[in-house]
């Protein structure tokens, strides 16, 4: 066994270093470098939690951060939902179900900057097929410009990844796959319906898988960058920042490294509180029974 234990050392020390080198001096460096004013060629200077007042006295910070907790919750709620909505259809294997298996994922395998470029010209007030649409419809000079129009930029850039929660059923459709038929058949001989099936026997079953998404698709959130940037960069007067496009133009427009410092250690507390939560609500390493 003592034998064993130095083998699992020896494999698994290479690993250790690099994510120590990689991941864990960063955020050591991160979190240090947040207590000071801190910006390139300039001499660093201690000011304690300065940055961190000064983020709760911004009123920038608090619109960023507000929009991040909008878009974490959204996402941990119905872009979820609606991602085992259609693995629990898909499941049943309904007429053109492999269509629409397949089209639902072309979202996730282009690049966020591509989608950004395609939602651009769906919503563009001259040409865009939204607009187009509801002129056929009756709506004549319609011209919404939805991306930067104060009463529907918000919802706009939120539709840019609410609905396409395609990562979300490929992870319940594997789990629902594991699920032994004899639940099912058992089910069916008590006489339940299908949808009595999948609410009373695969959705208790899919807890922890679903606990999982919620962890994937919320902390998505705290990390959300191409879309904003390239579609809005954060406007109109910065109502759609978020705390990861507020961070780069403190960081790399403005110099105050310190500043942004002290938004990515934010960052990394929320995404820790998400995953501890998350992790207590689902009741993870409990059996589903």
């Amino acid at each position: 066994m003592k034998h064993n234990r130095i083998w699992y050392a020896i494999f698994l020390t290479p690993a250790v270093i690099i994510f120590l080198l990689v991941f864990g001096y960063p955020v050591i460096n991160v979190i240090f470098t947040s207590f000071f004013d801190y910006k390139i060629n300039q001499p660093m200077k201690f000011i304690g939690f300065d940055n961190y007042i000064g983020l709760f006295q911004d009123q920038a910070f608090l619109v960023a951060f507000k929009n991040t907790i909008i878009w974490v919750v959204l996402q941990g709620s119905f872009h979820v939902a609606l991602g085992v909505l259609v693995a629990l259809v898909l499941s049943h294997k309904p007429f053109g179900w492999k269509f629409v298996r397949t089209s639902y994922m072309i979202p996730i395998i282009i690049s966020s900057a591509a989608r950004a470029m395609l939602l651009l010209y769906v919503f563009n007030p001259q040409m865009g097929m939204i607009n187009s649409i509801l002129k056929m419809i009756g709506f004549d000079d319609f011209s919404l410009n939805w991306y930067f129009d104060p009463s529907t930029s918000f919802w706009t850039v939120t539709s840019g990844w609410l609905f396409f929660s395609a990562l979300i059923t490929i992870i319940v459709m594997a789990e629902i796959a594991t699920i032994p038929q004899t639940l099912y058949e058992a089910a069916k001989i008590d006489g339940a319906t299908k949808f009595q099936t999948d609410l009373f026997v695969v959705l208790p079953l899919l807890r922890n898988v679903i606990g999982i998404s919620v962890i994937l698709a919320t902390t998505s959130m705290l990390k959300e960058f191409e879309l904003i940037f390239l579609t809005t960069n954060g406007g109109p007067n910065d109502s759609n920042l978020n705390l990861p496009l507020y961070l780069y133009k403190e960081a790399m427009m403005l110099n105050n490294y310190g500043y942004a410092n002290a938004i990515g250690t934010l960052l990394i507390f929320l995404g820790l509180f998400i995953i501890l939560v998350t992790t207590r609500i689902f009741k993870f390493g409990q059996s589903e029974v």
